[in-house]
């Protein structure tokens, strides 16, 4: 064994974030719903026990949840994301090696040869990020990512290991694979666990020990490297570098229908403004983009319209106006009256590095707009998301996400800044 992994989840993470400058919901039920206040995505702990499933419509529960004095919350993606960057940046401070795995989740590489003790290292990275960023994290330790993975479930569940668990040269792996179900092993899905099922394969110790051969044939090479993973042989080496994105996509359902052009323009320039930002924040440029409208899915069938329109662009680009321009052109066509439209989105494609491109002699050049794009994202990073943006996305956004019950976004908002107020006595 050459490595031990160790996976850092942040404990019910929005909900945290939401307990962070709310002290008072310590021990309280919390439940955070997903854009336009659709479905539960995070819950407390209380409110698991309350039998609040996840993912479940929060129409369904509105009544209940008013009944039983159940805190709910809006989604609120810049303070999570902050939060997340911050965690982060404690655990690069302590281990160089990671990978960040989700906005709540990252692994790290311990490497054997320190002459220390994990669990004291690991209950040490705990209590920094809770001293530092005020986060409650659970710690599983592994001999690979798939074993830390089932150690942090252990660690997060039972409450005398005290957010901390080993299983590393540990006593325990058989009664711990024992105990996890065969759907809780990282990477088994839905359709796979049926397979094993009907093996009578129903825990990770049975899949640990499972035939390899019968493994290979009928859950590939994924499976295969899943057992293996069980037994302790590492598969999965840290990801420290984000996989090449093959396109970026920025869409979303509106808070409520939109049945004007007017308005579907703004949602589209808004989206297209947003993809561009996201291009030059991983300094890639775009060969396409796609821009689809659609109706409600779960609509009248005869009231429902989907389309969608490809164009390729005259050479890669991440110029905002340019693809504000092409997103237009593509909606001039899409568009039809008399639907009441649910949802659009900017997709763009055929993603290379930035200034690697064909020169062309008949292309528009958008060179000069390098220095505006540039001051654009220096202010929108120092003073927020949208502190200038252009004026054609409007100001009411009549589209924008439904979010009822959003709390402030208390690190990366001066005007939604946590006052404290002190007297003197």
């Amino acid at each position: 064994m050459k490595k031990v992994f160790a996976l850092v989840d942040c404990n019910n993470f929005y909900v945290s974030c939401e307990r962070l400058f709310r002290p008072a919901l310590n021990g309280q039920p919390v439940v955070v719903l997903s854009n336009n206040d659709g479905c539960v995505i995070a819950r407390s702990n209380e409110a698991k026990a309350l039998g609040i499933p996840m993912g479940e419509p929060y129409f369904k529960i509105k009544a209940f949840a008013r009944r039983q004095n159940i805190h709910v919350f809006s989604s609120n993606y810049a303070l999570y994301g902050d939060l997340s960057a911050r965690v982060m940046a404690v655990l690069h401070q302590m281990e160089a090696e990671m990978e960040v795995y989700s906005i709540d989740e990252a692994f790290l590489s311990l490497p054997v040869t320190r002459n220390w003790n994990r669990l004291s290292y690991a209950a040490e990275l705990r209590e920094r990020i809770r001293k530092y960023v005020g986060i409650p994290v659970s710690i599983g330790i592994g001999p690979s990512k798939t074993l830390a993975k089932i150690a942090g479930r252990v660690a997060k569940k039972e409450g005398r290991y005290q957010g901390v668990f080993d299983l590393a040269d540990s006593s325990q792996m058989d009664d711990v694979l024992r105990q996890t179900e065969v759907n809780d092993v990282w990477g088994i899905g839905r359709r796979f666990t049926e397979k094993l099922g009907r093996q009578g394969i129903h825990n990770a110790l049975e899949l640990k020990k499972a035939n390899e051969a019968w493994i290979r044939k009928h859950l590939t090479v994924v499976g295969a490297r899943i057992v293996m993973e069980l037994n302790g042989i590492s598969c999965l080496p840290l990801e420290k570098a984000p996989a090449s994105k093959k396109s970026i996509v920025t869409s979303r359902s509106f808070g409520q229908p939109v049945t004007t052009l007017s308005d579907l323009r703004e949602a589209v320039i808004s989206f297209a403004s947003r993809a561009a930002v996201k291009l030059r924040e991983q300094n890639l440029e775009a060969g396409a983009l796609h821009l689809f409208v659609a109706t409600n899915r779960f609509g009248d069938p005869a009231a429902s319209y989907f389309n969608g329109q490809t164009v390729p662009l005259p050479h890669p680009t991440s110029d905002t106006p340019m693809l504000i321009s092409t997103a237009l052109r593509c909606l001039q066509s899409l568009y039809k009256a008399g639907y009441r439209y649910q949802k659009a989105g900017v997709i763009l494609s055929a993603l290379s590095p930035q200034g690697y491109k064909q020169q062309s002699l008949f292309a528009p050049t958008t060179e000069e707009n390098k220095p505006l794009m540039t001051a654009l994202d220096r202010i929108n990073d120092k003073w927020g998301q949208d502190t200038i943006r252009y004026g054609l996305t409007g100001t009411h956004k009549l589209w924008g996400m439904r979010q009822s019950y959003k709390s402030p976004a208390y690190t990366s908002s001066w005007q939604e800044l946590p006052l404290v107020k002190a007297s003197l006595v």
